[in-house]
């Protein structure tokens, strides 16, 4: 009974492949999977095409996961086609302070993102209905807010202001741009004071919180809208996560800082998913508009 575990093994004999027939195989062509094609989740891990990524507004198809827009991005997808007029283009920083390769730096973030500054800022409709909108980019300096971040988002609440009209501002920032030091810090009270002046005259602010909003731009005017709100699973908090950890000797929930988390507590209106965001805000409009405000579209 045991003899089958001392018999010997046979193995297949396979001719050797000579030099002629390997050399072939490794000249041939390799198939590289062109860059950009396929996107994969960093939530879930899931691979998807990019083209179907896009279709399905960059959110994962499986688990949900909101990717981050750039600023042109959300801009086509929440505001009218064809109605975007976009203000302030010409506003640059520069460095006050002589930070070292700030100058450098703010080339690079220009040259890769396509983009002036950390936000892009505008007149349109959304359902119709006119608005200022402001909207950040991560991609420029992490969303971060200098000395023109501040200015811009000022001059389109006194925009708003002059024209009554509704004020939108999307916010995705890492918080205040460190290079410019206490100037970009007073944007915190700039904007802030500029949004108190608008709302004391009426005027209606929303604002919608994305992936992430951290830092003095948490702290200033993306908490302060009549409407606060956020997308699933954004990140929205002033310190960091371990910070906090270390500060106070505990560990926090998983789901610390979430949006889902912030709802919980009190410090949102509502979390709304991408693909209802057009619609909801709409209806936000709507609800504030005065007979006869919505545009003749015609």
């Amino acid at each position: 009974m045991f003899k089958d575990f001392f018999q010997k093994k046979k193995y297949a004999v396979v001719p050797a492949q000579s030099n002629s027939n390997a050399q072939a195989a490794d000249d041939r062509p390799k198939r590289e999977i062109p860059e950009g094609l396929m996107n994969r989740c960093p939530k879930c891990g899931n691979i998807q095409f990019t083209k179907e990524l896009e279709k399905n507004m960059k959110v994962c198809s499986t688990c949900g996961h909101h990717f981050r827009l750039t600023a042109l991005e959300r801009i086509a997808m929440i505001v009218d086609e064809g109605t975007f007029a976009e203000i302030d283009a010409n506003l640059v920083s520069k460095d006050p302070l002589n930070f070292p390769d700030y100058k450098k730096r703010l080339g690079q973030h220009a040259a890769k993102s396509g983009l002036r500054e950390a936000i892009v800022t505008g007149e349109g409709l959304i359902g119709e209905f006119p608005v200022v909108i402001g909207v950040m980019s991560f991609d420029f300096f992490a969303g971060s807010m200098g000395s023109v971040v501040g200015e811009k988002i000022t001059r389109a609440i006194e925009l708003a202001m002059e024209k009554k009209l509704p004020l939108l501002l999307f916010s995705t920032s890492g918080g205040a741009r460190m290079q410019e030091s206490i100037l970009s810090l007073m944007q915190m009270a700039k904007t802030s004071a500029a949004l108190a002046k608008f709302q004391g005259d009426g005027g209606l602010f929303i604002s919608v919180m994305t992936d992430p909003t951290m830092g003095g731009v948490s702290a200033s005017f993306a908490s302060l809208g009549d409407y606060n709100l956020a997308e699933p699973g954004a990140l929205i908090g002033f310190a960091g996560r371990i910070v906090i950890e270390q500060t106070i000797r505990q560990k926090l929930p998983d789901n610390f800082q979430t949006a889902e988390f912030n709802m919980q507590h009190g410090q949102l209106d509502q979390v709304v998913h991408r693909k209802d965001l057009k619609a909801f805000l709409t209806k936000l409009l709507d609800m504030h508009a005065v007979k006869g405000e919505r545009a003749d579209v015609r």
